[in-house]
């Protein structure tokens, strides 16, 4: 169950991911410091001391000259937490559970967003999208949304290209989206689901587990697929293991490269690791 009071816990870890957020560079990308979102605003002289990463390297070559480009902060953003509700996300004992700690994960970019005076939109989905909030970005409506989640059972086939593709179509303003699931799915269903949410800055956090992470050899044993309720047989072992591990490295790197060709920000999740040093890096990227 999701206990509200990390709230309070999240609020005095603000200072320290904001002094975080500072420290990364941005170059052309909005922050995802949800409070600090950049627009290019003009053009200066480069002068010794600048930052050589702000250098427009395309006018240089028209001019032969340095110049540097300036941004100014924005402050009107919406924020639109997408937390995957399918069944395998079902997955991990107590406080490792995935589909909690992506929703608590969902639930402190949407506190945060409502503390920097920005308008959040939180959902979940499978196949499809279900928008949870009332469009109220407060305190109130954040403990609203904690009941409701503490209350979801994942379950279902999801289809991630077809509900982020849909959901693309919903966003009518500046807009970060912040998309946490497993990803165990296609790669390229995936990109696709990306590539729908249009210019938006897009966030990805895959999360899994530390058994699905760093699986133990279990001899004989009975897996059972959550989405489907498929099962099947199988010793689990010495090659079969060192087998699996490897299968996922490569698909996790898959999901990243695809994620990296999109220039969404990608971050693999442990839910064994502490809430909010994993919360940091996904903030921060």
């Amino acid at each position: 169950m999701i206990d509200p009071a990390f709230f309070d816990e999240l609020d005095r870890f603000r200072s320290a991911l904001k002094r975080q957020s500072a420290s990364v560079q941005q170059g052309e990308q909005r922050s995802k410091h949800v409070g600090e979102g950049l627009t290019f605003s003009d053009y200066r002289r480069y002068v010794r001391g600048d930052d050589t990463r702000l250098i427009d390297w395309k006018l240089y070559a028209r001019t032969g000259e340095y110049f540097i480009k300036q941004f100014e902060a924005e402050r009107s953003l919406t924020v639109h937490v997408l937390v995957d509700a399918s069944g395998s996300m079902d997955y991990g004992e107590g406080e490792t559970n995935k589909f909690e700690y992506a929703a608590k994960l969902g639930l402190g970019f949407a506190y945060l967003t409502a503390e920097e005076q920005n308008d959040f939109q939180f959902s979940l989905f499978d196949e499809t999208v279900d928008r949870l909030d009332t469009g109220r970005s407060n305190r109130g409506e954040l403990l609203r949304l904690v009941d409701h989640l503490n209350e979801t059972e994942p379950s279902g086939e999801g289809d991630i290209a077809a509900a982020l593709d849909s959901y693309g179509a919903r966003i009518r303003s500046r807009s970060l989206v912040v998309v946490l699931s497993d990803c165990l799915s296609d790669p390229d269903a995936l990109a696709s689901g990306l590539a729908g949410l249009g210019r938006s800055s897009v966030v990805v956090g895959t999360v899994l587990t530390p058994d699905e992470l760093r699986p133990e050899p279990t001899g004989d044993t009975l897996f059972r697929d959550p989405e489907t309720t498929r099962t099947l047989r199988t010793y689990f072992g010495g090659a079969k293991t060192k087998s699996y591990r490897e299968r996922l490295e490569t698909h996790v790197s898959a999901v990243e490269e695809r994620c990296r060709r999109l220039r969404a920000d990608h971050t693999l999740v442990d839910t064994g690791e502490d809430f909010f040093d994993s919360f940091g890096a996904v903030w921060v990227g």
